[in-house]
């Protein structure tokens, strides 16, 4: 009926099995360990938000990241998939129409990727299937305040039978939304996805030393125009400072879902 039902136990109706992690440094983790009767001032209006993000992947091997812009809300400056980061209060809000909850999921991920890219996919030309979901919060880290925002992302593996020459030249980004865009390879991806220690230090395992030092992306000007941008591969590896800063990197959820999508892929 429109809702998204989660358990760790099998269930009549379920549809998916799939990982659900978050990160160590989880807010509402940390809030679990404080001492009880610790009075601690949380939103009382807000609930579980439900994003919804495609892991859109070209049929080179490679997939579609966005920066968000510095004007949002809700993790600005921070590489994502399209649609990954609930709008925050003051943003728009869609709803999808009655229909299966697996379509409404992904037409609300294909509506995201419309919208923040100007890319519609042809009917029939890509397959489907969900990859995990990430359990996140707004500010990411108890260090930075108490948490705003809480939501759940769902990754959609999304497979165009297109190459990404082909839908970058479809791809019309929305300013307001979409700073820069990028493809990333399997090898480059693989290393984003290992950058975040286990724990959730600022330690994590060193990167291969193959790696470029450098990868092409587009800056999106406030016209929507394009123009070449040369990204520092270091960018994309940093982790989440422990203080409140909106430092350009990749989310630990789409490194999360970077590596699942590595793990179906083999890699």
């Amino acid at each position: 009926r429109g809702r998204l039902v989660l358990s760790d136990r099998p269930f009549p109706g379920a549809s998916a099995r799939l990982p659900l992690q978050r990160p160590p440094f989880c807010p509402f983790a940390a809030l679990d360990q404080q001492p009880p009767g610790a009075e601690l001032l949380l939103p009382t209006d807000r609930g579980v938000e439900l994003g919804v993000a495609i892991i859109l992947q070209s049929s080179d091997q490679t997939v579609l990241l966005t920066r968000r812009t510095s004007t949002l809300q809700v993790s600005p400056n921070i590489w994502v998939p399209p649609g990954e980061c609930p709008r925050g209060r003051g943003e728009d809000h869609h709803r999808s129409p009655i229909s299966p909850l697996s379509l409404q999921l992904l037409d609300g991920g294909l509506r995201e990727l419309r919208e923040e890219c100007g890319l519609q996919l042809p009917p029939g030309r890509f397959s489907w299937i969900p990859l995990g979901l990430w359990e996140a919060a707004y500010p990411p880290r108890l260090s930075w305040g108490l948490p705003k925002h809480h939501h759940i992302v769902l990754y959609l593996l999304v497979v165009s039978q297109e190459s990404q020459q082909q839908l970058q030249a479809r791809i019309q980004a929305n300013p307001q939304e979409v700073s820069a865009l990028l493809w990333l390879g399997a090898d480059v991806a693989a290393a984003v996805a290992a950058s975040e220690a286990e724990d959730g230090s600022q330690t994590p395992a060193p990167p291969a030393r193959d790696l470029p030092p450098s990868v092409p992306a587009i800056q999106v000007e406030d016209d929507g125009r394009g123009r070449p941008l040369v990204l520092p591969t270091s960018t994309l590896l940093q982790t989440t400072p422990t203080t409140a800063e909106d430092r350009e990197r990749v989310s630990t959820g789409t490194k999360f879902a970077l590596g699942l999508w590595l793990q179906r892929a083999g890699r």
